[in-house]
């Protein structure tokens, strides 16, 4: 997948609006039930879209006027406003999830070239990560909804590059693995160990897996034995 910001800004334009007609199609009543996330509901995930918009859009902000402006005021405030906005009607949902996008589409539109390279500390990286952070947050969260678009929805360069950035983020938390994604010819690893089980499958299910979004009933383990229990990914 590119590191173009530009060009990563609208695979996020495409992801939102893919991620809106999911939510379009579903029962008005659907915001009050459980999402595909522990102790969230549909509401909770739609809000949680909305207002990470806003937060990427404040980086962006930031990156481009060299003027402090944080992602959240807080954790606190952040979990306060999903909490507020997730039992919202439907419509309004998916009205706020639009606006909020143009937030963001208009922000990154109006980043100067030299602005993708400001480091932002809340990604731990430069402003250019902030296309495929948002972009990440779609994908992932549109899959939380349980309305039918799946892991095995998303493109083999998303699944790619969300696996790489889960192993190399993994911390020594993590059980020791070797992962083996079918069709590539360099294995990955997390942690160390004498003889680490290798896992294999397809890309998709090993991202999905990585990042609790799949049980992984399609990966194969060697030698045989359980499959490793991933550390909770945020």
């Amino acid at each position: 997948m590119t590191m173009d910001p530009l060009v990563l800004l609208t695979d996020v334009d495409r992801a939102t609006e893919a991620l809106c007609r999911t939510a379009a199609d579903l029962d008005p009543a659907a915001v009050a039930t459980p999402s595909l996330l522990p102790g969230w509901t549909v509401g909770h995930v739609l809000t949680h879209v909305a207002r990470n918009a806003d937060a990427y859009t404040n980086l962006l902000t930031w990156a481009r006027t060299g003027v402090e402006t944080p992602a959240y005021a807080s954790t606190e405030a952040r979990n306060a406003a999903i909490e507020e906005g997730s039992g919202r009607p439907l419509r309004e949902q998916i009205e706020d999830i639009r606006a909020a996008h143009e937030r963001f589409a208009d922000a990154g539109a109006a980043m100067p070239a030299a602005a993708w390279t400001f480091h932002l500390d809340f990604l731990g990286q430069s402003a250019a990560a902030v296309p495929w952070a948002r972009l990440r947050e779609v994908e992932v969260h549109h899959v939380d909804l349980g309305a039918g678009y799946t892991f095995g929805d998303w493109s083999d360069a998303f699944a790619l590059r969300l696996l790489r950035e889960i192993v190399t983020g993994a911390s020594a938390e993590w059980p020791a693995m070797v992962l083996r994604p079918y069709g590539t010819d360099h294995p990955l690893t997390i942690g160390k160990a004498d003889e680490p089980p290798v896992v294999g499958g397809p890309t998709k299910s090993l991202a999905a897996w990585l990042a609790g979004r799949a049980a992984g009933g399609d990966l194969t383990v060697s030698p045989d034995g359980e499959l490793p229990t991933p550390v909770r990914w945020k």
